[in-house]
């Protein structure tokens, strides 16, 4: 776990956080058009990076150590951080999670969607609306004086309900001027437990639920995060901020 001191942002910092946040989103509504069969995950990776400088925005996963590309694209059994290539070409019945961080005026928006290619099997279908419901349930939980376990403690009660896994070796973090810094956000865990929530805490959640097991293995090129049992995997992230009265995503395109 991370052991940084938790920062608390400015309603200025809040607002520089937001803009960067619905630019993100906006981007993943741009790319989403392109995503069939047939499109490599680079052409989607080279598209993401014009729109993004053209918007007079910067693509934080680009060059963050040592990552080559300026998104990341995770087909089927790629739990996250897979990488762009030309090699890869989409096909009828894929999900694919697009994962997008927008750096704006130096603060940093970070959401991913999981898309389907074209007509997804019903086990990918209910794996994806898992997932969209996990991240909801965890969403509702953040409030000042909240714990962060109370947001994995929902997000694992629901996933593992519907005879899915939750992924324990990637979390949701903090966010700010700096890509991930403290708190941790584990999407699974103990109500009650960990950090209490107050206003101004900016973070992701972003769960990755799995088909079978939990467990995953990293790949030879040190970024792509694969299941052990390679079967599927997908993730939905929002960055949020703690209100006074609640919770605000920030990563929204309206």
């Amino acid at each position: 776990m991370k052991t940084e001191p938790i920062v608390i942002l400015s309603t200025r910092e809040i607002e520089k956080m937001r803009r960067a946040g619905r630019l993100a989103a906006q981007l993943l509504q741009h790319l989403e058009p392109m995503v069939k069969p047939g499109v490599t995950t680079l052409q989607l990776n080279d598209e993401a990076e014009r729109w993004t400088q053209a918007h007079g925005a910067k693509s934080a996963p680009l060059g963050y150590k040592g990552y080559p590309k300026s998104i990341c694209t995770s087909v089927n059994e790629v739990v996250c951080h897979g990488i762009p290539n030309a090699k890869q070409v989409l096909k009828n019945g894929d999900i694919i999670n697009i994962d997008v961080t927008l750096i704006v005026d130096g603060y940093h928006g970070d959401t991913s969607k999981t898309f389907f290619v074209g007509t997804p099997s019903p086990k990918a279908q209910q794996l994806v609306e898992v997932t969209e419901e996990c991240r909801r349930l965890g969403i509702a939980e953040v409030k000042p004086g909240a714990k962060i376990g109370d947001i994995g403690a929902a997000i694992q009660e629901y996933a593992e309900s519907q005879g899915f896994s939750v992924v324990r070796d990637f979390v949701g973090h903090g966010i700010s001027n700096i890509f991930h810094t403290a708190p941790d956000i584990p999407h699974y865990g103990t109500r009650g437990k960990g950090k209490r929530l107050r206003p101004g805490m900016v973070f992701t959640i972003e769960p990755m639920i799995n088909v079978g097991t939990w467990e995953v293995e990293v790949l030879s090129d040190g970024w792509t995060a694969v299941t052990r049992d390679r079967q599927l995997s997908a993730q939905c992230e929002h960055t949020l901020v703690v209100t006074e009265t609640g919770v605000e995503i920030l990563t929204v395109a309206a």
